[in-house]
């Protein structure tokens, strides 16, 4: 085995340290457990800290991990475990709601679709797995952003003059809007966008999570207007198959 290098291997042990310790642990108590001086383990944790895999309460001083290594493992389960599990239930989703079905994760401030399921017919479509599609003009999105667990999900989009970046005039643009449009979505547990990315077009979404709670993704469906909405409001009948799929991929997850 090749040469190491030593402050990346310390940094390394601090973090294993947070993770199968408390929830916060002293200076004392790191330096103690690593071995290491305090002056030495505080270059350490400033670096940690600033790079965001390492956060500091600042009533107590204690340290914790940060919120961007922990989006890294939800990252890593999104990539590797989210689309395999998902596959069979995508699949039963398509078949049931007669359309086209998408899954998606939050990356770099939009959504990464990582499995699409065509619409059961035998019209022409384009496979869209690893599109990025705008957070705040999507029902996938919305998801997202509504139960991002760190706080750090970005609308997707390049921002328009008076806000969001606008797709068609039903676009919300403000930050207003959005928020009390995500505070909809936390309340009734699902998202819909009602001709908010393309004219014509209906998106229906649920949150995927977790067995710790967090939600890694969003699955769901995509379709015309005059299919997938009733009177300007998405059908109750498919945000019911929606739903009925979201759950039952976060009981795979959870196992």
């Amino acid at each position: 085995m090749g040469e190491t290098i030593q402050s990346v291997e310390r940094a390394a042990g601090i973090l294993r340290l947070l993770a199968s310790g408390p929830r916060e642990l002293g200076v004392a108590e790191l330096a103690r457990a690593m071995g290491l001086p305090k002056g030495t383990l505080h270059g350490i944790l400033r670096t940690l800290v600033h790079v965001g895999f390492v956060e500091q309460d600042a009533a107590t001083g204690r340290y914790r991990l940060g919120g961007t290594l922990l989006h890294l493992g939800s990252s890593y389960l999104d990539v590797n475990v989210l689309r395999t599990r998902s596959l069979n239930w995508a699949d039963a989703l398509a078949g049931r709601s007669r359309e086209s079905v998408w899954i998606g994760t939050a990356h770099e401030g939009g959504v990464l679709v990582v499995h699409h399921v065509f619409r059961p017919d035998d019209s022409m479509q384009v496979l869209q797995v690893g599109t990025l599609l705008p957070a705040h003009a999507t029902a996938l999105g919305k998801v997202l952003l509504a139960y991002d667990p760190y706080g750090d999900a970005a609308a997707g989009g390049e921002p328009a003059a008076e806000g969001l970046a606008a797709f068609t005039p039903k676009t919300l643009t403000g930050a207003d809007d959005l928020a009390k449009e995500l505070e909809l979505v936390r309340g009734r547990g699902w998202a819909c966008d009602v001709e908010e990315l393309v004219e014509g077009e209906v998106s229906i979404a649920a949150p995927i999570r977790d067995a710790r709670g967090v939600t890694v993704g969003a699955i769901g469906v995509r379709g015309a207007v005059e299919r997938l909405a009733e009177g300007g409001e998405p059908s109750i009948t498919i945000v019911s198959y929606v739903r009925d799929a979201a759950r039952a991929i976060t009981r795979d997850l959870s196992r």
